[in-house]
């Protein structure tokens, strides 16, 4: 068994080093570029060594699918969560929270964005596969608020798939908008748009 040094056991010194590694691959992804951005210059930033690095990512293809990944799912499970308290509320009232939870996680930091709908684009199969179930997961999650409305009469009674998958490419965009706008726009009215987008193409006859 290994040893603790310090007080601080082996699995918690790797997954700090781990912790350290998103942070750092965040860091240049978004910056410095993820095309450009080395390996080496990774493991300086975080403080650690290749070995290290290697010991937890295969490439820094994984280290940025991880990432990717991370993002969405913090993003997916605080919407889900703040919806729990709104079981009986209208349709405006849980579409502007599942927005403004939504829009407000993804860009609590600024470099989110970019990573996940800038860097992360076009680099690889396994990363385009996880970008196309994490499209399918929040389009099926719109699906399910659109059926919801239309269960409550505030919504006409049709198939809203293709909607919802048009909904997350126009969401996309305005946050990709978003982190390349200079100056920088203000994220209310990023989240106002989207949302008044979301309630006039759900309730549309």
């Amino acid at each position: 068994m290994a040893r603790a040094y310090g007080g601080v056991s082996p699995e918690q010194r790797r997954a700090e080093r781990r912790s350290r590694l998103l942070q750092a691959g965040l860091a240049l992804f978004t910056t410095t570029g993820f095309a450009t951005t080395k390996i080496t210059e990774l493991c300086t930033e975080a403080g650690v060594s290749t070995r290290n690095f290697y010991e937890e990512f295969g490439s820094k293809e994984d280290l940025l699918r991880e990432l990717h990944d991370l993002i969405n799912a913090t993003a997916f499970n605080e919407v889900r969560t703040a919806l729990t308290s709104l079981e009986t509320a209208d349709v405006r009232t849980r579409i502007t929270k599942l927005l403004d939870v939504f829009v407000g996680t993804v860009t609590a930091d600024p470099r989110a964005p970019r990573l996940n709908y800038v860097e992360a684009v076009g680099v690889n199969a396994e990363i385009e596969q996880q970008h196309v179930r994490w499209v399918n997961t929040w389009a099926q999650f719109i699906e399910s608020e659109a059926l919801r409305a239309a269960a409550a009469g505030v919504a006409p009674q049709r198939s809203y798939r293709l909607t919802a998958i048009a909904l997350v490419g126009a969401i996309t965009g305005l946050l990709r908008e978003w982190q390349a706008h200079e100056p920088p726009l203000a994220i209310d009215e990023i989240a106002a748009e989207i949302r008044e987008l979301m309630l006039a193409a759900i309730t549309r006859p």
